[in-house]
């Protein structure tokens, strides 16, 4: 911690201009950065936006702005966070917003200094992630399989699309985002592996089982039949701008689909089946690596929120196979 007010930097001018540019045209112009070099998706932007408009405001309030702020002004807007009862998960999410702001500006020569280098984020533990169990898994499977056979093609199509969904997401541990954005060819060819672009534009490649890809020919058959968006590329295909559906639809879907199975709809959503798909390979064997690049993480220790099920599956090794373990 720094003691003491440290005098305001003065931001060095851009090229053809002599006054401060403007907080919102520095924001856009880390955004384009975020885009166009790292393959930010329009989610990860609008988010990384709100934030860091939500800062811009705060300087605002006290006459300041991102260009001269200084370490001071952005332990306030933490305390002010703080003091609106942010979680502290949020707090470190919007401080790192700020420092990758910051960072990006100095290199960029907008900034003489980098005032959030100082900052020591809150302090928090990781929380594990909500994780379903394998019979609850398979009474979402048998939820999602009770049809009526006499239901108008609509709302046979409708059900058919939501049990390829989970058992496509099952399957593979798919980021919502990548799973409703798949293209009607994934269904169309009789691949092992399924191509996958992630964040950042990445692709990786995942296995595919028998039983997602006879969700998605059946779903995809069904679909012809009812003549719904026959042409369309999308292999989950919707009205609304983006061509295919969204993930707040797959999410409400899911959480009445729960309620059907007996469980609670709070428990369930789309990446609490991803985190079961990681959990239950680790407890039948897989090592985290292996999981790691399933996942898609370009971090190990974003996979290590997993470690939790490894220790319960090394505990459970010694006590049943070690000699001398209590029986």
């Amino acid at each position: 911690m720094l003691q003491g007010k440290r005098p305001r930097p003065t931001p060095a001018p851009q090229a053809g201009q002599g006054r401060e540019v403007s907080d919102e045209r520095l924001i856009d112009l880390y955004l384009d950065m975020l885009a166009a070099e790292r393959g930010a998706a329009r989610n990860t932007l609008d988010a990384y936006r709100r934030d860091l408009n939500d800062f811009a405001g705060y300087l605002r309030g006290r006459r300041h702005t991102v260009a001269v702020a200084a370490s001071d002004d952005i332990r306030g807007y933490l305390h002010d966070l703080a003091a609106r009862e942010f979680s502290t998960a949020s707090v470190a999410r919007r401080l790192s917003a700020i420092r990758q702001l910051y960072r990006f500006l100095y290199a960029e020569g907008h900034r003489t200094d980098d005032p959030a280098a100082v900052i020591e984020g809150p302090r928090r533990g990781r929380a594990l992630p909500k994780v379903l169990s394998v019979r609850e898994v398979d009474a979402l499977f048998a939820a999602a399989q009770r049809h009526d056979g006499e239901r108008p093609i609509s709302e046979r199509l409708r059900a058919a699309r939501l049990a390829c969904l989970i058992e496509v997401l099952y399957a593979t541990g798919l980021r919502v985002s990548e799973l409703v954005a798949l293209p009607a060819s994934a269904a169309q060819r009789d691949e092992r592996m399924l191509i996958v672009r992630g964040k950042g534009n990445k692709e990786r490649l995942v296995p595919l089982n028998d039983a997602a890809k006879r969700a998605m020919r059946g779903y995809l058959a069904l679909r012809q039949e009812a003549g719904a968006k026959a042409q369309s590329k999308w292999l989950f295909p919707s009205f609304g701008e983006s061509g295919h559906l969204t993930r707040q639809h797959f999410a409400r879907d899911l959480k009445a689909l729960a309620g059907a199975a007996g469980l609670r709809p709070s428990q369930v959503s789309p990446h609490v089946l991803r985190h079961a798909f990681a959990s239950h390979l680790l407890q039948n064997g897989a090592d985290l690596r292996s999981v790691q690049t399933l996942l898609g993480h370009a971090d190990i220790s974003t996979t290590q929120i997993y470690t939790h099920v490894l220790e319960e599956r090394l505990k459970s090794l010694v006590r049943d196979l070690h000699p001398l373990a209590d029986g």
